[in-house]
């Protein structure tokens, strides 16, 4: 099954990912990926989807979809750093992983969230991502 990032959602403040469930009358709700947990966020919460999230490149932004599929072939079959691992790894593991990342912007802390992204997308869902035209195609047949 295809993994959605417009859906999946990350909540300032709070550990993990969420999957976007519907519209609430003063908010959303959302389901924890690792236990399927509901919540509801009010308006007040910081919510993003990985979808709209990027990161800086030495030719502008490359959108995190790209970044994950990136990473998945740094890997190569082998374990991805973890965010817990000396910045000295992670930033080896963004440099053959991403190598014209923006070293000036995209800081260690960013690459430590996007890290535990991709560990619970490999572990709750798959890296095989809806593309905006098929989005739009499923939109248009709503």
């Amino acid at each position: 099954m295809k993994t959605d990032l417009a859906k999946i959602l990350s909540v300032s403040g709070l550990h993990g990912l969420y999957r976007y469930v519907a519209q609430a009358r003063n908010g959303i709700i959302a389901e924890a990926l690792s236990d399927g947990k509901r919540t509801t966020f009010d308006s007040r919460s910081r919510i993003s989807t990985l979808s709209d999230i990027s990161i800086y490149t030495a030719e502008g932004e490359k959108k995190l979809a790209e970044v994950f599929v990136s990473m998945k072939q740094a890997a190569a079959g082998l374990a991805v750093p973890s965010s817990k691992d000396a910045a000295e790894t992670i930033k080896a593991f963004f440099a053959s992983a991403v190598p014209d990342y923006d070293a000036e912007r995209f800081y260690v802390s960013h690459m430590k969230k996007v890290l535990d992204w991709y560990a619970d997308l490999d572990r709750y869902a798959s890296f095989d991502f809806v593309t905006d035209e098929e989005r739009e195609a499923e939109a248009g047949e709503a």
